[in-house]
């Protein structure tokens, strides 16, 4: 016999029993699981599945006329359908993402090209990026004897992977309950509030797999604090040639040189998004420029935001004789279609 000779109403009743009695550690009775459940069920029909479910071996009574407990088999049900549960949440998780993803890096793709041809200057458009946010979802994973799959789900759904190496294994079951204790205890916090107390409180309730707690926590804090390649996605660049000012080959070189390679875009993008009050146009003149290849230039960026502080930037980078007031228009204007379509993307 297996866990599949239980029909719904057994495996709810089965799963209210053992829940009841991790929470409460006494025997359950008919009576608490008809107001326990939602299948409007009378003692008498409950009694009956008890047995039933006592007679499979799934539930124990330990007294006579007392309630049931669950047995090893029952747990082991318990254990496998939750575990399943997660997984199935895991693997929907990672299939969102990925389709959410692939929608985002096209229409930011064709926000760079737009911006380019309407304007007649290079653009830069950057992927979204979290700014500290806070914890919805852990799952751990064990890939082999000594490695550990960690997928950290922040706000926005933005996600974390990371491989952790564990030197003990981990069966299923010490996963099931490691997973439990993280979300539990982390779900709703901001990154800055996973501090040492709370990391204390963890590894004193993972009592002998403290230590294994204590590489998993710092697995997950890297994961969320190393962040992921700033993605960023540019166009128009051969528009500097038409400007006589940027167009000799010295300036010309160092400015192609400074879209293709993109370290210093991402440190100009970097600098930016860590500053909260960075959420409107920002206007960059010639030695204002905190590249230096764009001494000659202006730079010209606004802020989107899908929420959640999430948000990413749109910059327009031209000679200093830049028509102002048509790149501002532009930019206004698609900041606001691509916070728009960029929640409908999430949305759908």
């Amino acid at each position: 016999m297996n866990g599949n000779e239980l029909d719904e109403r057994k495996t709810t009743i089965l799963k209210a029993i053992i829940r009841n009695y991790l929470e409460t550690g006494e025997p359950v009775g008919s009576r608490t699981i008809s107001k326990y459940t939602d299948l409007n069920l009378s003692s008498a029909t409950i009694r009956n599945e008890m047995s039933d479910l006592e007679e499979m071996g799934y539930i124990l009574q330990p007294h006579t006329s007392a309630g049931r407990i669950p047995s090893d088999k029952g747990y082991r049900f318990y254990v496998d359908q939750l575990m399943a549960e997660r997984d199935h949440e895991v693997s929907q998780m990672k299939e969102f993402v990925i389709e959410q993803t692939e929608k985002v890096d096209r229409v930011l793709q064709q926000v760079a090209k737009l911006l380019a041809v309407n304007t007649n200057y290079a653009t830069m458009v950057t992927a979204p990026q979290g700014n500290h946010g806070k914890v919805k979802f852990i799952q751990l994973s064990n890939v082999d004897e000594h490695h550990i799959l960690s997928v950290v789900v922040l706000d926005g759904n933005l996600v974390k992977n990371k491989m952790i190496t564990v030197e003990e294994p981990i069966d299923n079951e010490d996963m099931l309950k490691l997973n439990m204790l993280l979300n539990t205890s982390l779900t709703g916090l901001s990154i800055p509030e996973i501090n040492l107390g709370t990391i204390a409180i963890l590894k004193e309730k993972a009592g002998i797999h403290s230590q294994v707690v204590s590489d998993v926590l710092d697995g997950v804090a890297e994961a969320i604090s190393e962040g992921e390649d700033l993605q960023i996605y540019t166009s128009g660049v051969t528009n500097f040639l038409k400007y006589p000012e940027l167009s000799d080959s010295e300036r010309a070189s160092e400015l192609l040189h400074t879209f293709e390679e993109k370290q210093e875009l991402v440190n100009l993008i970097t600098d930016k998004l860590g500053d909260e009050n960075s959420t409107g146009i920002q206007v960059y003149i010639g030695d204002e420029s905190p590249i230096q290849t764009m001494k000659d230039c202006s730079v010209v960026t606004a802020t989107y935001e899908l929420g959640e502080g999430v948000k990413g930037t749109i910059g327009i980078i031209g000679p200093k004789r830049m028509d102002y007031e048509n790149v501002m228009d532009n930019l206004k204007s698609l900041k606001s279609q691509l916070d728009d379509i960029l929640k409908k993307a999430k949305e759908t």
